[in-house]
């Protein structure tokens, strides 16, 4: 069954998806893709991508190109999964440095994506794509592989995802980790199989490709995963979920809500923190 998507209404907030960006051409290909199938989904919406790094243009570019155009509300959505450091640090500063250059713009912060039932239908969408059929899913253990961080918090959220989603009828379901974290995605693919696994199956948790999703495939490869799945990508489901992160920052109710609302047209924005390096379990750099 389609979901149905209603149309903007006039005046509501323009959409910035924020996007961390790579070396890796693949990946704002793949953003851009997931991109247009949103404005698909919402017709009348404007709908910009700006990039953390390496790819153009900027998150301040488009803020900046917004303010010109004279947008005077808009939700900022980080493409990402878990509220690692790209979210909690990287954004805010980037956000609130745009509100001070541009003290008449609304600009309103929308949650990351992740977690979200939306997700793990898309992650079994590419595992059938795969080759998986739905009526497998009892005998067959999946590794659940994300970029991997160092911030406790979103390793958590990783680990009750896997869990959740063994619940919904998979033999196992375990987490596993490009960088900083372990296990690595072909030490969890070796563990299941030593377990008695017979069909294994590899998850991508990432939305782009890049150098992280070539590790993890990589690593499904070697240890001789018999399914591995493609990243989200442009997933249906991605589109809508990030439609619904939209909505929820737009709401009425969410407009004065505290850390929501980055800059108020005729108030200074607050200090601005430091921009620093790290992953934000978007996986693609």
């Amino acid at each position: 069954m389609r979901l149905f998507v209603p149309p903007s209404p006039p005046g509501s907030p323009a959409l910035l998806v924020i996007a961390h960006g790579s070396r890796d051409p693949r990946h704002a290909a793949t953003v851009h893709a997931l991109v247009r199938r949103v404005r698909a989904l919402r017709p009348g919406l404007r709908v910009a991508t700006g990039f953390l790094d390496f790819d153009s243009p900027s998150v301040s570019g488009q803020l900046d190109r917004l303010a010109r155009d004279g947008v005077r509300d808009v939700v900022a959505l980080p493409l990402l999964l878990t509220r690692a450091f790209h979210a909690k640090a990287d954004i805010p500063a980037v956000l609130r440095e745009a509100s001070r250059r541009h003290p008449a713009l609304r600009i309103r912060r929308a949650g990351v994506l992740g977690p979200s039932p939306l997700l793990t239908d898309a992650l079994e969408r590419r595992l059938y794509e795969a080759g998986l059929r739905p009526g497998d899913k009892g005998s067959t253990g999946v590794v659940l592989a994300a970029a991997g961080s160092s911030d406790p918090e979103a390793i958590a959220v990783i680990a009750d995802i896997a869990r959740e989603w063994w619940h919904t009828g998979w033999c196992a379901v375990r987490p596993a980790f490009a960088s900083a974290s372990l296990p690595r995605t072909e030490d969890a693919v070796r563990a299941l199989r030593a377990e008695g696994v017979r069909r294994i199956a590899v998850a991508p948790y990432v939305i782009a490709p890049g150098r992280l999703p070539d590790r993890i495939d990589a690593g499904a490869r070697a240890a001789g995963a018999d399914i591995l799945a493609g990243v989200l990508g442009p997933a249906p489901e991605l589109a809508r979920l990030l439609l619904r992160r939209y909505d929820a920052a737009s709401s009425p109710a969410e407009r004065g809500t505290p850390g929501n609302v980055v800059g108020v047209p005729g108030r200074a924005a607050g200090p601005v923190l430091p921009v620093g390096s790290g992953h934000g379990m978007n996986g693609t750099s």
